[in-house]
């Protein structure tokens, strides 16, 4: 298998991890399309024998913060515009639920939800993320369980389909007026 076509049956883990990133369809496609570029650009650094699965994710990774560092230094407008909120609540029970599990995992610091999309979503191995992230293994571990646990605490502390905020509280048990339903 040639290096052209190891790096094309990479692209949708790509796009997973882009989207997982950036959180808009737009928005990953684009940072694939950097990553791709980039390591196009440079691929004779890249070593054969060595992962090049996290080359690519290292070089995305690297995009995505390069981004971020630029784009804080330029202000382009109101963060709550009305443009950025869906108008269509989905009617499934299945996106309702995989959407709130997205907006759970999107609520996670950084540095969590990066192990956790690395590792659970796209299925790396805990010695591959450490290499991506340069990081020791044991701090892979520790960053995945803790992001387990803190999603599971945000959708438990959460009522199914509550608005961003709305903490859980169930119904009172034997209070008048209400059925045992």
């Amino acid at each position: 298998m040639s290096l052209r076509d190891e790096v094309t049956e990479y692209i949708p883990a790509l796009r997973a991890y882009a989207w997982s990133l950036t959180r808009r369809s737009e928005d990953a496609d684009d940072l694939v399309q950097d990553t791709l570029t980039k390591a196009i650009g440079k691929i004779d650094t890249f070593q054969p024998g060595t992962n090049l699965r996290a080359w690519l994710f290292t070089i995305m990774r690297n995009t995505f913060l390069n981004e971020i560092a630029k784009s804080r230094r330029m202000v382009t407008g109101m963060q709550d515009c009305v443009s950025g909120s869906v108008s269509t609540p989905a009617t499934q029970e299945w996106t309702v639920r995989g959407s709130e599990l997205m907006r759970a995992i999107s609520r996670l610091p950084t540095h969590y939800r990066e192990m956790l999309v690395m590792v659970v979503m796209l299925g790396e191995s805990y010695e591959s993320a450490a290499e991506i992230f340069g990081v020791r293994l044991g701090t892979v571990k520790s960053r995945v369980n803790r992001a387990r646990l803190m999603v599971i605490e945000d959708l438990e502390g959460r009522a199914p389909n509550a608005p961003e905020g709305a903490a859980f509280q169930p119904p009172e048990r034997g209070t008048p007026g209400r059925s045992g339903v």
